[in-house]
């Protein structure tokens, strides 16, 4: 079966905070663990289970290093959009980080909602 599509939300201004998150990561061991997790997500993805993937509700799901964690959501056509990400400091997902990568899926749901209105109209329907 063919991989999933990855995308990455992008703010208003077309910054990207998974790009920033990923960027940031100055341990080897951590770039190592966010490319091997993203590469399983695209291989697997609504597949995907723990230990590496955690549905963390409402349609946000973590993906699971060492102390890597990455927050990602599926859109429809096999499209899983990613939201940013956090080093793991403690045992559970901070609320304010949930809250925040809650948000972020919204938004990304949004705007894939508006461009099929707007392909839609274009295409007369």
């Amino acid at each position: 079966m063919a991989d999933w599509t990855l995308e990455e939300h992008k703010t208003s201004g077309g910054a990207s905070h998974f790009a920033e998150f990923v960027s940031d990561l100055a341990d080897a061991k951590d770039i190592k663990d966010a490319a091997v997790l993203v590469r399983a997500l695209r291989a697997l993805g609504n597949q995907l289970r723990e230990p590496r993937s955690k549905s963390l509700g409402e349609g946000v799901f973590e993906l699971r290093g060492t102390t890597v964690r990455m927050y990602y959501g599926f859109l429809p056509g096999r499209r899983a959009v990613l939201l940013g990400g956090y080093l793991k400091k403690r045992r559970d997902t901070p609320a304010d980080v949930l809250e925040l990568m809650r948000a972020r899926l919204k938004e990304a749901q949004d705007e894939y909602q508006k461009s099929r209105a707007a392909t839609a109209r274009k295409k007369g329907r």
